[in-house]
């Protein structure tokens, strides 16, 4: 079922719904403007793009259609009895300050600016591509406050600061157009683990609360079922056909170089743990399967910056990746 409302930009919103084998229905909401010369998008200016403007979509709402969270409320996790045991959370841990931010709140809101243990950070996060991702918000003596776009790059988040208008690339980690351009992010180590291993691990830690600032249903999220359907919502470079595209990854770039780990397999192999070199460096991985914990290290055991992916999006910005599959 579509469903078309005109809006007064010239632009409309497209309604449709849809059934999924694994869930009820899925509402997927498509906007789309009416870009008159292909340089501006969602308000964007696109001229000086180092990526193809026609693989630039809109994801659905308008700029900040999607809100960020900008004043974060966060309460000691033994107070916190929103999430059930399952859930999924991304923390981050700088000195003392460790805090954990929901998945259900972040499917609602995909970037929060915050500062943990005097770091200002955004943490992000990508429904589609099953992204969870810190970045350090210091440039210089710039600090970046950023903002969802609404749209998207080979399926993933484009983010934007509010200084300058420029677009990121998630996964990509540098911005993609405006006066930032090509200027790189600093990707900063987090966890993703269930509720119950943060909570059991870190009792003392801070846990991002519901009081957003607006009204969202975080018990339920708008992407239900998507994880099961093999096929994904916006179009992905097929360049890897190694796994499915749903199979979830965990992707370090160590010298510049991508490598994925396939949880599955992983989790097959004695005590999940295994080792890879990669050119001079030797890697240690291990995935909990019941908790969802995967760390990376180094031969110094120092623990690496990872990100469990969806392999369409990591193949789809790595084709050269190397996979390990067992």
């Amino acid at each position: 079922m579509v469903r078309v409302v005109n809006l007064d930009d010239g632009g409309v919103f497209c309604f449709v719904m849809g059934s999924f084998k694994y869930t009820v229905a899925l509402l997927i909401i498509v906007y789309l403007p009416l870009a008159s010369s292909g340089q501006e998008l969602n308000g964007f200016d696109l001229s000086k793009a180092s990526i193809p403007v026609s693989q630039i979509l809109s994801g659905g709402p308008p700029k900040d259609g999607i809100p960020a969270i900008d004043v974060p409320k966060f309460s000691p996790a033994n107070k916190v009895h929103f999430l059930k045991e399952d859930d999924k959370v991304f923390g981050i841990s700088f000195g003392n300050d460790r805090r954990a931010y929901p998945l259900r709140i972040l499917v609602f809101h995909e970037i929060v600016n915050d500062v943990a243990g005097g770091q200002a950070v955004a943490i992000t996060y990508c429904p589609l591509c099953g992204t969870a991702m810190a970045f350090d918000r210091k440039f210089g003596e710039e600090t970046l406050s950023f903002g969802v776009s609404g749209l998207l790059y080979q399926s993933d988040v484009l983010m934007y600061d509010r200084q300058t208008g420029s677009l990121w690339s998630q996964l990509a980690m540098h911005s993609v157009s405006g006066k930032k351009v090509g200027a790189k992010l600093r990707w900063l180590p987090g966890e993703l683990m269930t509720w119950k291993a943060w909570r059991e691990k870190y009792p003392d830690s801070s846990v991002l609360t519901t009081e957003t600032g607006y009204r969202r249903d975080y018990r339920n999220t708008p992407y239900q079922g998507y994880e099961q359907r093999p096929d994904t919502m916006f179009p992905v470079p097929e360049k890897r056909t190694e796994l499915g595209n749903k199979e979830w990854v965990a992707g370090v770039i160590v010298n510049s170089q991508a490598v994925a780990f396939d949880l599955k397999k992983l989790a097959d192999v004695p005590d999940h743990k295994i080792t890879l070199k990669v050119g001079d460096t030797l890697l240690g991985a291990t995935y909990n399967p019941v908790t969802r914990e995967v760390r990376v290290t180094d031969q110094s055991g120092k623990a690496l910056p990872v990100v469990q992916v969806f392999w369409f999006a990591w193949q789809g910005f790595y084709p050269r990746t190397i996979l390990w599959n067992g």
